[in-house]
């Protein structure tokens, strides 16, 4: 495909704005956005997939309410030949099939209009086993850009040329394999969209939560005051902040040393 397709034009409405795509769709389909809003760009063979758990809760609310934007680029339109083809079998021999870099990369294009050029601004994320492990630090920096452009890679994976022609990052949720990069493309966006302003409730919930720290939280507890004999621990009913901050604060380095020494040695360092 060329890159001299029609562009389409973004209405405006005060703060709001409404981008239109190719497939038609009615306004009551999209939430609105307000202008700068951060948006997540996704490019995947399943964009049914999304929202998903995104609109749900907060994450869902904040959506409809213009935060942040969601958009799917759907990966198949760009495949080849009668059949739209969009992969093909590894250079060298193996089993799976691997996603073609000429299909990849017209979507990246299409992705890549109106964004900035910058990586700080608009990272491009490839969501793979063998990337940087995604950590709240990782999370914190995507919230701070314009917005994200993240591959959803299947089958062997994705052609190294497109990967190293678009400058894209490599994030793993984890050390394993899924059948596709949608999760895990959830997953990321979740832990960083809500880290946006106004998207949680409370805004020193991100600050006291697991990581944010470099701690794991500590042990939460509501009413009931008892339940099934087991009590809520006195210092929390106290009235005494300073002792309520020391013992939770003791408490998250107990459980990160016991759970987490590897977090817990990099306090050191």
């Amino acid at each position: 495909m060329s890159d001299d397709k029609p562009k389409l034009a973004t209405k405006s409405h005060g703060r709001l704005t409404i981008s239109p795509t190719r497939k038609p769709s009615s306004l009551m389909d999209e939430p609105p956005r307000l202008k700068g809003a951060w948006t997540a760009k996704i490019v995947t063979l399943f964009p049914e997939a999304f929202p998903g758990t995104l609109g749900l809760s907060l994450l869902g609310r904040a959506r409809d309410l213009g935060l942040w934007a969601l958009e799917t680029i759907d990966l198949r339109p760009f495949g080849i030949g009668k059949h739209r083809n969009v992969d093909d079998t590894p250079a060298g021999g193996g089993a799976g099939m691997v996603l073609r870099a000429d299909v990849v990369g017209e979507a990246l294009k299409q992705a890549a209009h109106g964004t900035p050029d910058d990586r700080a601004r608009w990272p491009v994320v490839y969501l793979s086993p063998r990337g940087k492990p995604l950590t709240q630090e990782m999370a914190r920096r995507f919230a701070e850009a314009d917005g994200m452009t993240l591959l959803c890679g299947r089958f062997e994976g994705v052609d190294e040329r497109v990967l190293e022609h678009f400058g894209v990052e490599e994030v793993s949720i984890g050390d394993f394999v899924l059948t596709g990069g949608e999760v895990a493309a959830q997953v990321l966006i979740d832990a960083t969209v809500r880290l946006l302003p106004g998207v949680l409730g409370n805004a020193e919930s991100a600050v006291e939560e697991s990581h944010s720290s470099g701690l794991l939280e500590h042990p939460q507890y509501t009413r009931p005051a008892e339940w099934e004999g087991r009590s809520i621990p006195e210092v929390l009913t106290s009235g005494n902040h300073k002792k309520i901050e020391d013992w939770r604060r003791e408490m998250s380095e107990k459980l990160t040393q016991e759970r987490r020494p590897d977090l817990w040695e990099k306090r050191g360092e």
